[in-house]
Formats: structure tokens, C-alpha cells, sequence
């Protein structure tokens, strides 16, 4: 991609990385175009469309992998750590608007 689009490869290294926090509006356009999908979509403001025949995670399959199988989930516990993520999910927004 960063071929086609005259991009640095060390522009990606360095986004993954953290040592560069954003890119310009053209950069984003770029890619956007690259890869069909909107300008928001590549900044992270847009969640990925569900492809169809993709498969969502049951609620069990989620309790498994969030507390490993052990023991009976029940719940209340799940509908607490689904709270906190929704907790720290919203607080992350808040820092990204702030920042």
C-alpha cells in the first residue's frame, strides 16, 4: 500500500508504534481511497462494517474468553465488565477529544 500510494514505510511503523499520533487529511484520503472505505473509517471514528456471512461471538464465547472458562459467570458479572468496558471505552473518547 505504501508503494502504491508514494507513502513512507516508516510512516506506518511509526503510527503503530506511537512515535507519530496522526497523519494529514490528504494521507487519510489516500488511503481511504486505497482501500474503499471512508476518511473516517481509516482515522478510527468508524467502526468496520459487519461483513456478511461474518459471524458475531456469542455471549458465552465471550465469557470464556473474558474469564477463561472457570466457574459460573453469571449474570450480573458479565453485565459488570460489559459496564466497565463501556466505562473505559467512553473515557478514552473523553481524552481524545480533550487531547
Amino acid at each position: 500500500m505504501c508503494v502504491d500510494l508514494g507513502l513512507s514505510k516508516s510512516l506506518m511503523t511509526d503510527l503503530k508504534s506511537g512515535r507519530k499520533k496522526g497523519i494529514t487529511a490528504d494521507t487519510a484520503q489516500k488511503i481511504a481511497d486505497y482501500f474503499n472505505v471512508s476518511v473516517d473509517r481509516v482515522l478510527g471514528k468508524e467502526k468496520a462494517p459487519i461483513q456478511e456471512g461474518e459471524r458475531q461471538p456469542s455471549d458465552d464465547e465471550i465469557k470464556f474468553a473474558l474469564f477463561g472458562g472457570g466457574g459460573e459467570i453469571t449474570d450480573a458479572m458479565f453485565d459488570e465488565v460489559k459496564n466497565f468496558a463501556a466505562y473505559v471505552k467512553q473515557r478514552e473518547e473523553e481524552k481524545k477529544k480533550k487531547g
